[in-house]
């Protein structure tokens, strides 16, 4: 089960999603698989004593493990966290797609949470912020227990909510959050970036606001969040669809065969684009789809917080 929901081979339909067991199963197979990858140097058990230093007190020192290792060590608190990471969750409509139980915001969500609880393993601090056409939620960040469920509760909530005719402004939802981040922090970032395919101006909105937390010394990761078969190769059915914005509620007749060689060909180019804009700002742009597991999510953490620590 672990290693299914590590590569995609899960089915979560008809289930009521136990964040928390969830993310225990998929950051527990991650961690047995580390030994075989090339991150085997690279410690996801958390920090929970660190070496001690001459000349600070000895209040803190753990000594059963002193008498197991003959090192003195100090036992870590919360202050003590190596890492603040917020993480940032698109809610808006279009993330409800495709129309089946697992979409791109169920993805994310549990992609999430598995973080979350690889932070709480490391004693890392985290906080969640979701948005649409506003910022609507923002937490701050703190690594105990008590706000693990917290934000496992909020999440909950997002899974049942309506997924029809919210909008996205991913701009304005990124400025206010460099704005309350008042320490420097690893920001990860999981849309669809349906808003900012569609004009110039969007575009330009979405780099100035990445910019805005690059200016501010923050680290970014964005998650691309897309349904590859259907929004990338645009694997359709040679006959008519009836397609609907689930945003806008506009709606097409389309026959896919007709229109799949320019969708293509613009996709192709806009994420070109976005790869080489996100390259120059040293933001961490990664694809993720939703069918491939949530591994893609977790190894491309391990290797952003490596070269942090390099």
């Amino acid at each position: 089960m672990k290693n299914d929901l590590l590569n995609g081979q899960f089915d979560l339909s008809g289930e009521e999603i136990n964040l928390e067991l969830l993310a225990r199963q998929v950051v527990e197979g991650f961690i047995t698989g580390l030994h075989k990858s090339p991150f085997h140097g690279f410690s996801v058990e958390f920090a929970e004593h660190r070496l001690y230093n001459s000349g600070e007190s000895v209040k803190n020192i753990d000594w059963k493990l002193y008498g197991r290792s003959d090192k003195l060590f100090v036992k870590r608190f919360e202050e003590e966290t190596n890492l603040r990471c917020q993480l940032v969750l698109d809610v808006s409509s279009s993330m409800y797609y495709p129309d089946k139980p697992f979409n791109k915001l169920v993805f994310s969500v549990c992609s999430i949470a598995s973080l979350m609880y690889l932070f709480k393993r490391q004693r890392d601090a985290f906080g969640l912020s979701f948005f649409s056409d506003r910022l609507e939620f923002s937490s701050a960040a703190k690594s105990t227990g008590v706000h693990q469920k917290y934000l496992f509760a909020e999440l909950g909530k997002i899974l049942n909510r309506e997924a029809r005719g919210v909008r996205t402004s991913l701009p304005a939802a990124l400025h206010e959050i460099a704005e309350l981040l008042h320490k420097r922090s690893m920001v990860i970032i999981f849309t669809d970036m349906f808003e900012s395919v569609i004009s110039e101006e969007a575009k330009s909105a979405f780099f100035a606001a990445l910019q805005h937390l690059k200016h501010n010394k923050h680290e970014v990761i964005v998650f691309n969040v897309l349904d590859h078969e259907s929004e990338i190769r645009f694997e359709f059915g040679n006959q008519p669809y009836h397609f609907v914005d689930i945003e806008t509620g506009q709606q097409i007749k389309l026959n896919p065969s007709q229109a799949r060689e320019e969708y293509i060909s613009s996709v192709d180019e806009f994420r070109k684009e976005l790869t080489l804009r996100c390259a120059q700002y040293h933001i961490d742009l990664i694809d993720a789809d939703i069918s491939a597991g949530f591994l893609q999510v977790l190894q491309a953490y391990l290797i952003k917080r490596s070269r942090m620590n390099s």
